[in-house]
């Protein structure tokens, strides 16, 4: 069963979302990100060219032709047709609704704003869900972190 990560109290949400991905990477975990918003799936693909600023997050779309050796993909695509999906390690939900097919992963990452009212409306709604389904559900207060050493695993 897929176990859930929520990761809460983000001063950046994006931000946060590359510290994860980083970590992802570090540990050899496939990602695949997902949004629904093409906007902030862009936004996102830019940070991964510049974050770290000594590093490069290899990524790519998928769909793209090197999606199959990429280990972290970005997908805005609602229908996230598993079979269009070369790994089920990881998926990262920066999008405001339950991705579809999240439970062929082996993990979710949920990233909760600290500072977007909205945001954190959703996603008590989505931790509802993944609850009310009988999900392993880990929460982490990004506020309580105190340091670098200490970052979300």
């Amino acid at each position: 069963m897929t176990r859930i990560d929520f990761y809460f109290n983000a001063p950046d949400k994006l931000g946060m979302a590359v510290t994860l991905a980083r970590k992802a990477y570090a540990k050899k975990n496939r990602l695949l990100v997902y949004t629904s918003d093409a906007a902030q799936l862009d936004a996102f693909d830019k940070l991964l060219w510049t974050a770290p600023a000594t590093g490069f997050l290899p990524h790519c779309r998928l769909g793209a032709k090197a999606a199959a050796e990429t280990p972290i993909l970005l997908s805005n695509d609602t229908r996230m047709d598993a079979d269009a999906v070369p790994h089920h390690d990881v998926l990262m939900n920066l999008d405001h609704d339950c991705p579809a097919n999240f439970s062929r992963f082996e993990r979710l990452l949920e990233i909760v704003s600290r500072d977007d009212a909205d945001d954190r409306t959703r996603a008590r709604a989505r931790l509802k869900f993944y609850r009310d389904r009988g999900y392993e559900i880990v929460t982490t207060d990004i506020a309580t972190l105190k340091s670098a050493a200490k970052e979300p695993a």
